[in-house]
């Protein structure tokens, strides 16, 4: 993996061009202060690696790089669409990234992108009873502004979560981006598993 793609967090404080940035702890977001809104692009390197995509729900209105053949930005509301194909899904970070978690399950032929929060409510409700499999990308990504440039490292370590045959085959065949694959169980077999062991 390039060493501009994974950044070390400490020092990292270089601006971009004549964006406004906005640094919360070691990531910046690009800011359209007038319309209250923040876009960030998918490394294109993780692209090139898992994709072709048929659809992103979630795609910037300017992005220098197709991340899909199909694209939905925050003007067509991805989220209220309907979706086709193999999907690719960095959703919006924050109160609404179970929402887009919550399509990608229904959905079920998504690889969609999240920081690897396990803990969280999304991640439970979302992801551990519904994903084939997860891949857990090794550093902090660099996501990058709508120019196209590099921004700041992540605030968090990133993770692939793969909903359906096609996205899982996606993780397994990588060769590429550097991480730990794991192929999750249905929360029935291992609620089963953990009664079992009791005995």
């Amino acid at each position: 993996m390039k060493k501009s793609f994974i950044r070390k967090i400490a020092g990292d404080t270089d601006s971009v061009g004549s964006h406004k940035t906005i640094k919360l702890g070691n990531f910046r977001h690009d800011r359209n202060l007038e319309h209250g809104k923040e876009e960030w692009l998918t490394p294109p390197e993780i692209i090139r690696a898992f994709g072709p995509f048929d659809l992103d729900p979630c795609a910037p209105v300017k992005r220098p790089w197709a991340t899909a053949v199909n694209h939905y930005t925050i003007e067509d509301d991805g989220l209220l669409r309907p979706w086709h194909g193999l999907v690719w899904c960095n959703p919006p970070y924050g109160p609404k990234t179970g929402d887009w978690l919550a399509k990608c399950a229904a959905h079920g032929n998504c690889l969609a992108l999240v920081f690897a929060r396990t803990e969280t409510q999304a991640f439970q409700k979302w992801v551990w009873p519904f994903a084939k499999s997860l891949f857990f990308i090794s550093g902090r990504l660099s996501f990058c502004h709508v120019s196209g440039d590099p921004g700041g490292t992540a605030g968090a370590p990133s993770v692939l979560i793969a909903y359906g045959d096609l996205a899982d085959q996606r993780l397994r065949d990588n060769q590429i981006i550097a991480g730990q694959y794991l192929q999750s169980l249905p929360s029935k077999l291992i609620r089963l598993r953990l009664k079992n062991s009791n005995k």
